[in-house]
């Protein structure tokens, strides 16, 4: 988002001479239309997307760079591809285990500067595997975590920051106990990579992964023919900044195009030769505990559908989301990037597995699934819902619109079905508000990706 972000559109009118097609394998018209309801709807400003189907790569391209200037995205646009970039940081760690440099079981207090103590539970240390698969019992975000400029957060995230909440953050749980995302986890881990190589994480990524793979639109700070190219993020309809990372570039930094994507993507998957296909494969290996779910690498997530396994990942920023992904031991492969914050992650599942739905067309038009409600129904739903230990769901009313915001994520608009059931439009999930026998909403659902999480209300 990115993935789940810290979290983390648009004109019709435009689609003559924006689409770009090259030969086999085909996008499906289905996927196509829909793809162009997400634009024309006003809810992605541009999508490129990106399929490799046995050897062939097909490019596939709506919408626009900027609603002010409406010059066409391509595949040679760049984008923030957000927490994608959690992929590059698990293969910078695995390249340096299979260089006898790093050792998964490492306690990362090996790699700490003197005065800077790691949290510990029950004897147990915080390694740098557990940074990498979202197991280290650290949060998300960090509660010391306050940008100046809101609209670009990472920007001012200083190491002493950095350092500080790991030396006082109490662990609420054993290390490896659970899975729970974080983006500060895996930034922890970009830093301590970087520093042990007496590099910055861009350098360190552009040496090992950038230059061997010839990915020479892939970069933390836009080169000026990147910055030619740069599709511009978008909320709302509303164009924003991009965001800048310092310690905590490993977690979602990395600019991109759909081209030097799929060239990483292809490199992945074998289909191009090289010395660090072997990192790439610890990288994808599970490095969590036989039956846990949900199956992750170092980065890249598995997921499994009948006798499909996809290795995937996805990205969000303040004005983009992302998704790449490829079929286990098939030629198969998918890129999705947008400038805008409605998700993208069904379109890159649906190519990888045609039985995963795409977000129905309705739901992109504005007017299509939404009904009025009465602000004193709305004002029924306002508060906060605790869905998990650290992770509040905070709902609030602007006159007759309700906004939803997760712990260290903005707040997004919801939209009504029913007077308890409500959508998002910035990404493909539903709220429902369980009542009590007296009326009274005493917890929400949230149903996201065929999964779901209930938070009972706290206030």
């Amino acid at each position: 988002m990115f993935v789940k972000v810290i979290r983390l559109s648009f004109i019709f009118f435009l689609f003559a001479g924006l689409f770009t097609c090259h030969s086999q394998p085909p996008v499906s018209d289905a996927l196509k239309e829909n793809i162009q309801a997400r634009v024309a709807n006003g809810n992605n400003a541009g999508i490129v997307i990106g399929v490799i189907e046995g050897q062939g790569v097909q490019y596939y391209s709506v919408g626009v760079k900027s609603l002010k200037i409406r010059e066409p995205v391509d595949e040679h646009s760049v984008f923030e591809i957000g927490s994608i970039t959690k992929t590059f940081t698990g293969l910078l760690l695995a390249d340096k285990v299979l260089k006898g440099e790093m050792s998964l079981s490492d306690p990362i207090q090996k790699y700490l500067p003197e005065g800077v103590t790691a949290p510990v539970r029950n004897g147990a240390a915080i390694t740098l595997v557990t940074l990498a698969n979202h197991t280290s019992s650290l949060p998300r975000m960090p509660d010391n975590f306050t940008p100046a400029n809101p609209a670009n957060p990472f920007a001012d995230y200083t190491e002493k920051q950095l350092y500080d909440f790991l030396s006082h953050y109490t662990l609420t749980r054993d290390i490896g106990s659970q899975y729970e995302y974080s983006n500060y986890a895996v930034g922890l881990l970009g830093y301590i990579l970087a520093t042990q190589s007496g590099k910055s994480y861009e350098e360190l990524m552009v040496d090992v992964i950038a230059k061997p793979l010839a990915l020479k639109d892939t970069r933390l700070v836009l080169t000026p023919d990147m910055k030619k190219n740069l599709a511009l993020g978008h909320m709302e309809n509303v164009e924003v900044a991009n965001w800048d990372f310092s310690t905590l570039a490993g977690a979602g930094a990395i600019r991109s195009t759909a081209v030097d994507m799929i060239r990483y993507l292809r490199f992945n998957m074998r289909q191009e030769r090289s010395s660090l296909y072997p990192a790439m494969q610890l990288a994808h290996k599970n490095s969590r505990a036989p039956g846990s779910v949900p199956v992750v690498g170092l980065g890249w997530h598995t997921a499994v559908a009948g006798d499909l396994e996809i290795v995937w990942h996805n990205g969000g920023t303040g004005g983009y989301r992302t998704f790449i992904g490829f079929v286990k031991g098939r030629e198969k492969g998918v890129v999705v990037l947008s400038n805008a914050i409605f998700s993208v992650d069904d379109i890159g599942m649906h190519v990888l597995n045609p039985a995963s739905p795409l977000v129905p067309i309705e739901k992109f038009r504005p007017d299509g699934k939404t009904v009025s409600i009465d602000s004193t129904v709305l004002e029924k739903h306002v508060g906060q819902y605790e869905l998990a230990p650290a992770l509040i769901l905070t709902i609030t009313r602007e006159e007759n619109q309700l906004k939803a915001q997760l712990s260290g994520q903005p707040a997004f608009p919801v939209y009504a079905k029913f007077d308890n059931v409500y959508y998002y439009k910035v990404v493909s999930a539903q709220l429902t508000f369980n009542r009590n026998n007296e009326g009274k909403t005493e917890s929400v659902t949230l149903l996201q990706g065929g999964q779901q999480l209930i938070g009972k209300r706290v206030k």
